[in-house]
């Protein structure tokens, strides 16, 4: 099988080399490139004679799937695959399959980096110490004693309510099902109303999809406290921008943290999240962990490995 790397997986050469070579040693055909394609041609040109491809959020659409005629299946170095057209690869019989779980501890712990950097207000913190300054309108806030309410119990929302449960937090819960291992963290789950209504903290772990798109927006952050914190570390089109803008920057809520937006980083400078008050902001660093990033790509060669040997795992198309 000819196989493609149409961009760099960000991890060590050792670890990518020992990956490839479970493939060499198979006889299998490995191409890996070293830096991203400067554009769509390039990509084609690339991918043309893949017949499985590798790929981690470059966009790859369906002009660029219709130019690969031996292409059979796409593994996705990443969780989110909307950036694949899995429309078109269904009709090419093109089999998706995607790196889940990889980055579960990584985004867990930057949601609550994210929290803790918004009760204690240690970005300010460490800016007045820079200049001499004191505590004085730094007093912070607990966590522990805390609504915490989880929008989407998939792994990362469950391994959030696992983490919030050790903080003391009460857990509000509101997902498209509900999980026994949730519940067992004494997690109530509740209708979105409920939980925007009574948390002291909102944060969403759901996927995007059609029904998610906006899922907050003007209405869900009139319900919210003034003292509330919205955290977003799902995918960028979850919550409405504009809204979330609004909501922090005339004071309907009480502080953001944001490490995903509707336009992948550098974001345009005119976002108006940009000039919110009282919120904390990442470049879409949750899962980029040293650890995650070979977790990541170890998942992504045992699909490719899997689906050689007909065991098929991690299929999302």
């Amino acid at each position: 099988m000819k196989i493609v790397i149409l961009q760099p997986l960000a991890i060590d050469k050792s670890y990518l080399d020992s990956f490839i070579k479970s493939l060499t040693k198979n006889g299998h055909e490995v191409t890996s490139y070293d830096s991203l394609p400067k554009d769509k041609v390039e990509a084609i040109e690339r991918a043309k004679n893949a017949e499985i491809l590798m790929l981690v959020n470059y966009p790859f659409g369906k002009e660029e799937i219709a130019s690969c005629p031996n292409l059979k299946m796409i593994s996705v170095t990443f969780t989110g695959f909307d950036h694949v057209d899995t429309g078109e690869c269904k009709k090419r019989g093109i089999t998706v399959c995607n790196a889940a779980g990889y980055a579960t501890n990584s985004v867990a712990e930057l949601t609550f980096g994210l929290i803790i950097a918004l009760l204690r207000n240690i970005p300010k913190c460490n800016e007045v110490v820079r200049i001499g300054g004191t505590r004085q309108g730094l007093v912070g806030n607990d966590l522990s004693g805390k609504t915490l309410g989880i929008i989407g119990t998939g792994t990362i929302g469950l391994r959030v309510a696992e983490i919030g449960n050790v903080f003391g937090c009460r857990l509000f819960g509101y997902s498209h099902s509900e999980r026994n291992e949730a519940k067992k963290l004494r997690l109530k789950y509740v209708d979105l109303n409920t939980l925007l209504k009574e948390s002291d903290i909102i944060t969403i772990h759901s996927p995007l999809n059609d029904k998610t798109k906006d899922l907050l927006s003007w209405e869900e952050f009139k319900l919210m406290k003034p003292t509330a914190l919205v955290i977003q570390t799902s995918r960028g089109g979850t919550i409405n921008e504009e809204a979330f803008a609004d909501a922090l920057s005339t004071k309907k809520i009480a502080g953001g943290g944001i490490d995903v937006f509707v336009q992948e980083p550098p974001v345009f400078l005119s976002n108006p999240l940009l000039k919110t008050p009282n919120s904390v902001m990442s470049p879409h660093v949750a899962f980029a962990t040293k650890e995650a990033l070979v977790r990541r790509a170890e998942i992504a060669f045992n699909n490719v490995i899997g689906f050689l040997n007909g065991k098929i795992q991690n299929k999302v198309c």
